[in-house]
């Protein structure tokens, strides 16, 4: 979360459903508290739409918590960025779907997505 937290401005502005951590100590904590929560984690994103320093994706991932239950989160991020390329504003809206773990749709290993792998525009959201 530490290196992570590097990409955004010192005083970057989240919002996360209902969270809305503010500069990069915030960001750090609530990273923290996401991936220790969010298990098995596999996301795609594809970009919806950019103009200047700003950009649009959308989005769809699989997780599971520490009691096994599998969820699928599907939503929106809006990223607008500074002069230096650092992101200072995130806001994503989400919506999670507890799925059964034979409905999964993301089966790669820890890591990042294959590049043979279905892109996102190619599954049913």
């Amino acid at each position: 979360p530490g290196r992570v937290a590097l990409a955004y401005t010192a005083d970057t502005e989240w919002r996360n459903r209902a969270e809305f951590p503010r500069g990069r100590a915030q960001v750090v904590d609530f990273l923290t508290r996401k991936w220790n929560r969010e298990l098995d984690y596999r996301l795609q994103k594809t970009l919806w739409a950019f103009y200047g320093n700003r950009i649009a994706v959308r989005f769809e991932y699989e997780y599971r918590d520490d009691s096994g239950q599998w969820y699928r989160a599907h939503g929106n991020e809006n990223w607008e960025f500074d002069e230096h390329g650092y992101m200072a504003r995130r806001y994503a809206s989400i919506n999670d779907q507890p799925i059964r773990e034979e409905d999964r749709k993301f089966h790669w290993p820890p890591g990042p997505r294959p590049i043979e792998g279905p892109r996102l525009a190619e599954t049913d959201f």
